[in-house]
């Protein structure tokens, strides 16, 4: 993930933003065999690939916070408590 968002630091010259990656990525990051199965019609298949994309998105556009060591110690320890 941190190497998704290092591309998206070099969008102006590639015009790969986080929302790009994220559609390209999510399917792969995400797979879903639900959508791989023939029981989703192409419109709910969308609507995952969707969701997908917007979670790698917002993963993509918070990666410091998510990986890092502080957020795994409190995790690890079980001391954080989250409003």
């Amino acid at each position: 993930m941190r190497h998704l968002a290092r591309l998206a630091d070099y969008c102006s010259i590639t015009n790969m933003h986080t929302k790009n990656l994220a559609i390209v990525w999510a399917p792969n990051l995400l797979r879903s065999k639900q959508i791989e199965s023939a029981c989703f019609s192409g419109t709910a298949a969308f609507m995952e690939v969707r969701i997908q994309s917007v979670v790698v998105e917002f993963i993509l556009n918070h990666v410091d916070v998510l990986f890092s060591s502080k957020l795994s110690s409190v995790i690890r320890d079980g001391a954080g408590v989250w409003l």
